[in-house]
């Protein structure tokens, strides 16, 4: 699991130099391509493509990826500038203009709020089930991972602009980002093909067209265009100060889950959700963090504020989390994030 990879980076990136070659990699851990986006002071010092995208197809860095759940922070970014533009509010409950008719029946539904949902603080499961959605906890009392959340909040935004949120996702964050390949649906964006997914045993898993979008799966992009969007959010771009000092502030600590027994010796002093990502509090500056698994693909991405040092890593199959440490470590990226997540591996 720990094979070092092979990098080849421009000049001002700070890494590791004669580095075996990457496919070397890919072909140990069973991963059939990454697509990897190098940040360094803020800015994007190389990108690189390995592999395969698909059956006769190599990977270029011109490949869009699943995001899988990397889609949640672009969703949350276009909420939050929508809330800075004055068109949405972070506190007021969205009930006044979208409830889900599941919860018709359910008073707990006037409680959720914009910021309840970016923090997954709504109460909401993951996923609803055959059954349709329900609360599994009253709002804001507890913190549990939904992906209906983000749903919830997507829908809110277009209900109060009078907007499709793939409309709104374009006017606020993929044109002014210069996110030229990225989108939800499969029409946004549209440069070339996306990377095939597959399973553990390399076997090409069948996919076709997101025709609708997801808030919280599925959108896509290159590991250079989610590079830029990471950039952006650290710069705070778009935001307004009250609404960027929300975002960068835990809503909801994971300290306790998270840095229990033996991993508390490689966790942060804190950690927890802000608005759209898990932030990691190192003395030497906040990282923002946020992974993604699909079937087919686990994708990552992290940023440290302070720093500007930051890196995107794409790939396109169900072992692709065996080569996030390797990369990390073959870029030389933050230390303090490496011993994490090799904490939480164990």
């Amino acid at each position: 699991m720990m094979a070092v990879l092979g990098w080849v980076p421009v000049a001002q990136a700070r890494t590791q130099a004669s580095l075996p070659d990457m496919t070397t990699v890919l072909r140990e851990q069973r991963v059939e391509s990454a697509s990897v986006a190098l940040i360094r002071s803020g800015r994007i010092v190389s990108t690189r493509a390995w592999g395969v995208a698909g059956p006769n197809r190599a990977a270029r860095v011109s490949t869009p990826y699943n995001l899988a759940s990397l889609t949640k922070p672009l969703t949350a970014e276009v909420v939050l500038r929508l809330v800075s533009a004055g068109q949405l509010a972070l506190d007021a409950p969205m009930d006044r203009y979208w409830s889900d008719p599941d919860l018709s029946h359910d008073p707990r539904r006037l409680k959720l709020t914009v910021r309840m949902a970016l923090s997954h603080r709504t109460g909401l499961p993951n996923w609803r089930d055959a059954q349709g959605l329900a609360f599994e906890h009253d709002p804001g009392t507890t913190t549990g991972y939904s992906g209906e959340g983000y749903q919830y909040a997507a829908r809110y935004a277009e209900h109060r602009t009078g907007k499709s949120f793939v409309a709104l996702a374009g006017r606020w964050l993929f044109a002014p980002a210069g996110m030229r390949a990225s989108g939800y649906v499969s029409a946004q964006g549209a440069t070339m093909p996306l990377a095939v997914p597959y399973d553990e045993a390399g076997k090409p898993l069948p996919f076709g067209p997101v025709t609708h979008y997801n808030a919280a799966d599925l959108a896509h992009a290159t590991a250079r265009d989610y590079a830029r969007f990471l950039i952006a959010v650290r710069n705070d771009r778009g935001l307004a100060p009250s609404v960027a000092a929300e975002r960068r502030r835990s809503q909801a600590d994971l300290t306790p889950g998270t840095c229990a027994g033996a991993k508390a010796t490689s966790c942060p002093p804190w950690t927890g959700f802000g608005l759209g990502w898990q932030l990691l509090g190192f003395p030497g500056g906040t990282t923002m963090l946020h992974t993604g698994k699909d079937a087919g693909a686990f994708t990552f991405a992290a940023i440290n504020r302070a720093s500007g040092d930051g890196i995107v890593i794409l790939t396109n199959s169900d072992n692709g989390w065996r080569v996030i440490l390797p990369i990390l470590e073959g870029t030389n990226s933050d230390p303090q994030l490496i011993a994490f997540l090799r904490g939480q591996m164990n």
